[in-house]
């Protein structure tokens, strides 16, 4: 399969959630079980000689591609959520959005200095959730962090990878526009 394969499974929904918005829906790629290998595979190859030790997934689509990606990797996985969704003493960072503030938090205890960290989302917009989740992961000062994302949208008012601190090592397999 190729990416021009898996672009063209996804869904383009028009106006959604608001008028002007061009919405990519992962989730015609996720019903499709050559697909889901396809990504699988991508981001193993990707990332199976870095060390990783824990896969953070971005709530809620990261939580999809990511969990089987750790399980393939041999690695644990952390789950990013909203507040007031995880169980335990949590660690959280608030960010910006287009319209107003958000925060992200993961339990205190899910990330040591020994690790090698993979954050992933499905898609890299504007960057402000996974910047966070980044500052945020940062924190327990790990080895090193990687970030990846299923879809890099690059179009006019979008430059997601520029939100980045500079060096990061950040990872799409499909850009559109």
């Amino acid at each position: 399969m190729s990416i021009e394969s898996l672009q063209s499974h996804l869904r383009v929904v028009p106006d959604f959630p608001k008028k002007g918005i061009q919405f990519y829906d992962i989730t015609t790629l996720f019903k499709d079980a050559q697909c889901i290998r396809e990504l699988e595979d991508i981001l193993y190859e990707q990332y199976k000689d870095k060390g990783i030790t824990k896969v953070v997934g971005i709530e809620s689509r990261g939580f999809l591609l990511g969990a089987a990606l750790a399980i393939r990797l041999g690695a644990g996985f952390v789950l990013a959520r909203k507040p007031g969704k995880l169980p335990a003493e949590t660690v959280q960072v608030s960010y910006q959005k287009e319209y107003g503030s958000d925060t992200i938090e993961i339990h205190k205890d899910a990330i040591t200095e020994d690790d090698v960290v993979l954050l992933h989302d499905d898609l890299l917009a504007t960057g402000g959730t996974m910047v966070a989740a980044l500052e945020l992961v940062n924190q327990f000062k790990p080895k090193a962090s990687y970030v990846s994302f299923i879809i890099e949208l690059v179009c006019e008012g979008l430059h997601g990878r520029d939100a980045f601190p500079e060096g990061t090592d950040l990872y799409t397999i499909m850009t559109l526009g």
